[in-house]
């Protein structure tokens, strides 16, 4: 190991590379490219994934959302174009008749002007459950969510969103406890959340009790979320609530319309497939690119060791042995490779930072420091095998037959 520390073997390794400064270049920019390649795809692909987790991360990921529509068959002496409403019984049934269910929240919804001061602003007034906190678990910055006191006591109270909170008081300013005027009723400010993607950033929820008596819902509500137990398939546990509000409601088996519906559930395995097989795709991409890299190392190294035959003939014949000249051709191999490893990797660095401050969907950008780490040592393990087939192929040529190379 002491050539490593010798002053002429560094010498050496600089003055090939600055007699071939183009070739190094071209030498060095396949590995360089593999690393920053598979650097950047990954830091995308978590990008994306990022981004999802940030839309529906603090929503139950096994749920359903289900709505009533119009039937599309005549059935039972009905008329198609009959109108659906979905009432509290519905949910009493869903919960006691379909084994796999872990909630089931009604919800309903509506516009509203909302009045604090002498600012204004138009937002989703949400009726709701304490029990929707269990299925989308809210983000407290302060104060508390809906909680059952407030249902059965039918309360006027309210939780708003960051959003709304941001476009009624000021900077700073005291919510808990204030009042706010919505539809021209006061309402007193319990929390303040952190926005949603998915739900939205302009929304105020109050208790379903006090939503139903103040806009006269009766038993009748919008939308339901279903969530089933992560053992059972939501897919089908879908099409069991449907075919049992079919039946309850008197709607052709075969109508497919009188019920709207959007599977939360699956589309996140349709998208953790597709993240997964992103993934396996960068993977396999620059892996790939990181070999291309490294055989064109070994390529421009087999083209330098022939060009510099006649120079290995005049050192062997000096008394280099064939252990110290192929020493001499793997450490530039794998200096070579260090260098195209560590500047990919900080090229990738900044093409990452470049990604967080102007790709908007994709939320922070990074890769694991191990996984760089593995793909650095994968590189240099390549870099310093590859070296071996320059080395070797030096070795093997007589002094005698290499000082007669012109």
């Amino acid at each position: 190991m002491r050539f490593l520390f010798e002053k002429d073997t560094w010498q050496e390794i600089y003055g090939s590379i600055r007699k071939n400064k183009t070739r190094t270049a071209i030498t060095i920019f396949g590995a360089f490219w593999g690393i920053l390649l598979l650097v950047g795809l990954l830091g995308a692909a978590k990008g994306i994934e990022n981004s999802f987790n940030s839309m529906f991360g603090n929503f139950a990921t096994n749920s359903v959302f289900m709505s009533g529509s119009r039937t599309s068959m005549p059935f039972k002496g009905f008329q198609e174009g009959r109108q659906i409403s979905l009432r509290l019984s519905d949910v009493d049934k869903i919960r006691s008749e379909i084994e796999g269910i872990q909630f089931v929240v009604p919800r309903n919804a509506t516009g509203g002007q909302v009045v604090h001061g002498l600012k204004t602003g138009n937002f989703t007034i949400f009726g709701d459950f304490p029990l929707i906190d269990e299925v989308q678990k809210k983000n407290l910055i302060e104060g508390r969510f809906i909680n059952q006191n407030d249902m059965d006591e039918n309360k006027k109270v309210c939780v708003i969103s960051e959003g709304v909170y941001k476009e009624l008081f000021d900077r700073n300013e005291e919510a808990i406890g204030v009042y706010i005027k919505v539809s021209g009723i006061n309402y007193k400010v319990v929390g303040v959340y952190e926005t949603s993607q998915f739900e939205g950033k302009n929304n105020i929820h109050i208790p379903f009790s006090t939503f139903k008596l103040v806009y006269n819902k009766g038993d009748k509500f919008e939308w339901m979320v279903v969530t089933g137990k992560e053992e059972f398939d939501i897919v089908q546990l879908e099409s069991d609530v449907k075919l049992l509000l079919k039946n309850l409601h008197k709607i052709h088996p075969d109508d497919n319309r009188a019920f709207r519906g959007f599977n939360l559930g699956e589309r996140i395995k349709q998208v953790t497939g597709f993240l997964t097989g992103m993934q396996f795709l960068t993977w396999f991409v620059g892996i790939a690119t990181l070999i291309a890299g490294v055989f064109a190392i070994g390529n421009i190294l087999l083209i330098t060791v022939k060009e510099r035959t006649k120079e290995i003939g005049i050192r062997r014949a000096l008394g280099a042995t064939p252990n110290k000249v192929r020493q001499q051709i793997i450490l530039e191999s794998l200096f070579l490779t260090l260098l195209a490893g560590s500047l990919g990797i900080i090229a990738g660095g900044l093409v990452l930072m470049l990604l967080d401050n102007f790709v908007e969907f994709l939320v922070n950008p990074t890769v694991d420091i191990p996984i760089v780490l593995i793909a650095y040592a994968v590189l240099v393990f390549l870099g310093t095998l590859i070296g071996f087939i320059p080395a070797y192929m030096a070795t093997i040529v007589k002094p005698i037959d290499a000082l007669r190379e012109e």
